[in-house]
């Protein structure tokens, strides 16, 4: 699994014209998923978008000190193969993501492992296979990639 975590003062995600969801302060994550995927990468990825120091301390400013999970922000999470595609030339293959039906069957349970380990109304997502318009008020700008392969996390 990899993640794209971005700290955000608000993010959201449109779908058309629609609004789906839209966050205030706290983390944007896009999230791909590789067909070697289990729920270990899951737990590992989670636990990353949970307990990561992203922020500083309101109370005494010490930077680099607070994740999501301490300062009680939102997260909003969206799916994206594309962070397992191959550059062939100038042509991408995405040979390396899982399969649509499996992985939107594991990506619902990846959001829903996410929901119980937080809080459910902190966590939103786009909708899984939609073509999807992401904004993003990224804060810094602070992004960092994490992939559960990578055992140097």
């Amino acid at each position: 699994m990899r993640a794209v975590i971005q700290r955000v003062t608000q993010a959201s995600v449109k779908i058309g014209e629609e609004i789906a969801s839209e966050i205030g302060k706290g983390l944007c994550v896009l999230v791909g998923i590789t067909h070697e995927d289990t729920a270990t990468d899951t737990e590992f990825i989670i636990r990353k978008i949970l307990n990561l120091r992203l922020f500083d301390d309101p109370t005494n400013g010490k930077r680099w000190d607070k994740s999501v999970k301490d300062l009680g922000y939102d997260v909003l999470v969206v799916s994206q193969f594309t962070l397992y595609g191959l550059l062939k030339g100038n042509k991408i293959d995405y040979h390396r993501a899982m399969e649509p039906t499996k992985a939107k069957e594991f990506y619902e349970k990846f959001y829903h492992d996410l929901q119980k380990a937080y809080v459910p109304e902190k966590v939103k997502d786009g909708e899984f296979g939609a073509m999807m318009s992401v904004g993003i008020v990224n804060d810094g700008p602070v992004t960092i990639t994490i992939d559960s392969k990578d055992k140097s996390n």
